[in-house]
């Protein structure tokens, strides 16, 4: 059996006002959740794996352009690319884990295991940053050999691989709303901008006869990598400290309890990601002269729904208020404590 609700009043197809358009865009939102999980996890392995192989290639080139080079800042490209190697590889196996199957030691499943990983490649790239911060210093203080100038073309072609690279992955990331992908997509970004920085040193180097340029390049990258990578802690943190989801989540749930015959009011909802998932808690107020029977069917009723309009949502906890003892609240609050 399946549930949809539809707000399609208007007019040659368009909303017929603001609150009506911005309830379409949500439910263009929710489409994408209802994605079968298989397909959604996927996606985001899928493009973890293209991000490796790409890695791969770009690290031993940067690295082999920048030893026969002369070029530091293209050596420090290089590792920037190897640690995306490592990272994605981290990213794809969290992803491997986050979609096992719940057992006995994990009845709520491994979702955890793809924040885990997201904080795992912020980690490597504050790691990253690091590392290229101390070589540019040390290797600022040596004598070296001008830069090749046939390094500026590796690095242009670089700079455009990797914005295309972390465009995509991005874009996954955010439709299936994993933080780890996304983290990795940063990563991806993080190795664009060291290679523009080490572009522009190159530059100066060979324009003004000043070798340490492409060092200073890299030293000036290595802060605004670190800056962005405790930035990226913040969201799989979040996820791990069960913080809620985005807000439209909890407004469809809302919505579809409300809808449902018997049902007066959602007092609380509460909503926690965990990998892939959503686990949901919902206190619904209802009639008192109900009988447990009659309150135990409403309750299923309520979660078979939410469980087929939105395929991602694992599990769903109600607990059933009688409207009757909520009134007294009501009275003092001067407003029912619940919604419809």
């Amino acid at each position: 059996m399946s549930f949809h609700y539809s707000i399609r009043d208007s007019v040659n197809g368009f909303p017929t006002n603001k609150s009506q358009g911005k309830r379409l865009r949500m439910e263009a939102e929710m489409d994408i959740r209802r994605e079968p999980i298989e397909q959604t996890i996927q996606r985001g392995l899928r493009s973890t794996l293209q991000g490796i192989g790409i890695n791969i290639l770009l690290a031993f080139g940067k690295c082999l352009a920048g030893v026969v080079g002369h070029s530091f800042a293209l050596i420090a490209d290089g590792i920037e690319s190897s640690s995306d190697v490592v990272s994605s590889t981290i990213v794809y196996l969290g992803l491997r884990v986050a979609i096992k199957p719940p057992d006995k030691e994990h009845p709520y499943g491994h979702g955890k295991a793809e924040p885990i990983a997201a904080i795992v490649v912020c980690l490597a790239l504050v790691f990253a940053a690091v590392l290229i911060g101390v070589e540019s210093i040390t290797n600022i203080r040596k004598p070296h050999a001008l830069p090749e100038p046939y390094t500026i073309w590796v690095l242009l072609a670089v700079v455009a691989i990797k914005l295309l690279l972390s465009r995509y992955v991005s874009g996954v990331g955010e439709s299936i709303e994993s933080n780890a992908v996304k983290s990795d997509a940063w990563h991806h970004l993080s190795d664009a901008i060291t290679s523009g920085f080490a572009f522009v040193g190159i530059l100066i180097a060979l324009w003004k006869h000043y070798p340490a340029a492409d060092d200073w390049a890299a030293l000036f990258a290595a802060p605004v990598i670190l800056f962005n990578a405790c930035r990226q802690l913040r969201a799989p943190f979040q996820e791990l400290l069960d913080a809620s989801p985005n807000p439209q989540i909890e407004t469809e749930v809302r919505r579809i309890a409300t809808a449902i015959s018997g049902v007066i009011g959602v007092e609380k909802c509460f909503v926690r990601k965990v990998g892939f998932r959503f686990f949901v808690e919902l206190h619904l107020v209802v009639d008192g002269s109900l009988s447990v029977r009659e309150g135990h069917r409403l309750a299923h009723t309520v979660k078979s729904t939410i469980l087929k309009s939105m395929l991602n949502t694992s599990e769903v906890l109600i607990h059933v208020e009688p409207e009757e003892e909520l009134k007294t609240v009501s009275a003092v609050t001067n407003g029912p404590p619940w919604t419809r």
